[in-house]
């Protein structure tokens, strides 16, 4: 009999049960807590019980929520309790629950499907659109007005979660466990508390990479640590200046504001699977004046639920269409609501009826295709740069010339003597269908194709595509059923021979398929490295990458590569890992990691806009 799995915990409850620990406890905790979530065994009650030898058994009780809200939620019946190793344990083995937060504000609507509700981050590599839930969640933190600015109980949260921070990253992995984890936890549960939700969502993505890697999880990259690390530096840092911006604060919920009356046409659907269990569709939408809209319905159930979302009915002001026919279709909807992001809200007094669709060559959705690839890309790293928890990017679309296969790319060169650029699955799991039909692409080398996907903005020249379809003009190019309205989605659609053009190739000669890197050719993979070596051993491990001969193979190829600034920061990052200044009597003077977690996010951000400049580059 399997054991059953622990409910979420929330922040200030773990944060709370660690600190009551006595310093003899703490030092027991993590291994305490390994095998903790093999014993769970669910009670009559509903209640899930964890027991350790005869004498002590933790209890928790989660509410209506799921989850552990409330200390009074985990008891112990030990003599300790509540300050005893058993329920920190127990606690600690828990997964974190996200901040809690009221479903969006709609005005005069109900919530509606398109609520995100405190549900956790696909941690997986197959991933998509944040999951979403009609469930009513808990009030919320105040909300925060981005025109105000930040008040002095908000700069001190945010210099206590920079405290924190800073020392999670001197610890490290290794010594990352779950006091270190507490601790953070506990900063960012004041960072919410004082009206901070975006710091607190950086330390909490913090605190989740910290126990997948000490797990060795298979889904954990240490590149998404570190960036995890550098996003929530670089938010507290700025955050405790007192400086920041409108918006740096971050909001609560996504209120949906009234649209009015709005036309909307489907431009394509794309899978949504997540790593914790959800699945369903996205269907994109855009307005006559290139406005972007999604349409989501992602619940859970994993993978069936995903396949089969493609053709449910859509939730949206009494419309008879499922996501297929919206694809290929349109929506006038009167009363609209619609989120910042472009969310659709489906709640009371929104009516949509039915629009004819138009094909990628009309406006507006010809004006994807006309912009220069370079030009989208760069506007897309700007972004990206400018707001380090934005959206993924925006669709991009092109007309470009299948060159073949490359290993697991499909190399396409686009039209007009463009770029050489990568296509890459944009889910790759096996039962969807995108891998298959890129494998069927890449049989017909020289084959014209309309591409509608979106930019990998970490990868130089690589576009995950969403959906294809023939260009206009074109003698050999795809040949579509007429009811696919001259478009194909990769997630759902299987492509057959019946749809490429008969011939083995198409009229003259294709390019080699090989796709300049400049991403991969600079030396700036040697200061990833560096990084990575500091998020995985902490302080002291990038201190002994800075001594002897391993600092010259550290430096000397980004000299060389002119790459002097890189070199610099890297430098000045050694140096202050290895700074330890001690009295007469061998005593630490200076044990704060502050001066360390400066150079590590200076180098950190450099390489950041380093890699942006070279991604940018391999598109133009």
């Amino acid at each position: 009999m399997s054991p059953e799995p622990l409910p979420p915990v929330a922040p200030d409850v773990l944060a709370e049960a660690v600190e009551q620990l006595s310093a003899r406890l703490r030092k027991k905790l993590d291994a305490a807590i390994e095998g903790c979530a093999e014993h769970v065994v669910r009670a009559a009650d509903g209640s899930l019980d964890v027991r350790f030898g005869e004498d002590a058994l933790v209890t928790l009780r989660p509410g209506p929520s799921g989850a552990v809200t409330e200390a009074g939620q985990a008891v112990c019946t030990c003599l300790l309790a509540p300050r005893c190793l058993h329920r920190a344990a127990v606690l600690g083995a828990a997964p974190i629950a996200d901040a809690a937060t009221e479903t969006e504000a709609m005005p005069e609507t109900e919530a509606t499907s398109e609520t995100t509700a405190g549900l956790p981050e696909p941690t997986g590599p197959v991933d998509g659109p944040a999951p979403v839930t009609t469930e009513a969640a808990p009030a919320p933190a105040p909300s925060v007005d981005t025109a105000t600015p930040l008040t002095p109980a908000q700069v001190r949260a945010a210099t206590a979660l920079w405290e924190a921070a800073a020392e999670a990253l001197s610890a490290g992995v290794t010594a990352g466990g779950a006091v270190v984890q507490a601790e953070l936890l506990r900063a960012a549960h004041t960072a919410r508390l004082a009206g901070l939700p975006r710091a607190e969502a950086a330390a909490l993505r913090v605190v989740r990479g910290l126990r997948a890697a000490r797990e060795r999880g298979r889904a954990q990259r240490l590149g998404d640590l570190a960036g995890a690390f550098r996003d929530l530096l670089a938010g507290a840092a700025l955050l405790a200046s007192g400086t920041a911006g409108p918006g740096a604060a971050g909001v609560t919920r996504r209120a949906y504001a009234q649209g009015g009356s709005l036309r909307a046409y489907g431009l394509c659907r794309e899978p949504v699977l997540s790593a914790t269990g959800y699945g369903g569709v996205a269907t994109h939408l855009v307005g006559p004046d290139g406005s972007r809209y999604t349409v989501s319905d992602v619940r859970p159930g994993g993978l069936a639920r995903a396949r089969g979302a493609g053709s449910a009915s859509v939730a949206l002001g009494g419309a008879v269409l499922d996501h297929a026919g919206l694809a290929r279709g349109g929506l006038r909807i009167v009363g609209a609501t619609v989120s910042p992001d472009g969310r659709l809200g489906a709640g009371r007094g929104v009516n949509a009826t039915p629009l004819r669709g138009v094909d990628w060559s009309e406006e507006p959705a010809s004006a994807l295709f006309a912009r220069p690839v370079g030009e989208a890309v760069a506007a897309a790293l700007d972004d990206g740069a400018r707001e380090a928890d934005a959206p993924e990017a925006a669709l991009l679309g092109c007309d470009v010339e299948v060159v073949g296969a490359a290993g697991e790319y499909l190399v396409v060169r686009v039209a007009g003597d463009g770029p050489l650029l990568r296509l890459r699955p944009a889910h790759p799991h096996p039962e969807l269908p995108h891998a298959a039909n890129l494998r069927r692409i890449a049989e017909h080398p020289g084959l014209a194709l309309r591409v509608l996907g979106r930019p990998d903005l970490d990868r130089a020249a690589t576009l995950r595509p969403l959906a294809v379809g023939p260009v206009p003009g074109e003698p050999y190019t795809l040949r579509l059923p007429e009811e696919w309205l001259g478009r194909a989605d990769l997630g759902y659609d299987r492509l057959q021979g019946s749809h490429f053009p008969r011939g083995a190739t198409g009229p003259g000669p294709v390019a080699p398929a090989a796709v300049p890197d400049p991403l991969a050719d600079a030396p700036l993979w040697r200061v990833r490295r560096l990084l990575e070596t500091g998020v995985a051993g902490g302080r002291r491990a990038v201190a002994e990458a800075g001594r002897g001969t391993d600092a010259a193979a550290l430096l000397a190829p980004l000299r060389r590569a002119g790459l002097g600034g890189a070199a610099q920061l890297a430098a000045v990052l050694t140096a202050e890992a290895d700074r330890r200044p001690r009295d007469a009597f061998g005593r630490l003077t200076d044990s704060s990691a502050d001066g360390y977690a400066r150079a590590w996010l200076a180098s950190a951000v450099h390489l950041a806009a380093a890699e942006r400049s070279l991604v940018a580059a391999s598109w133009s």
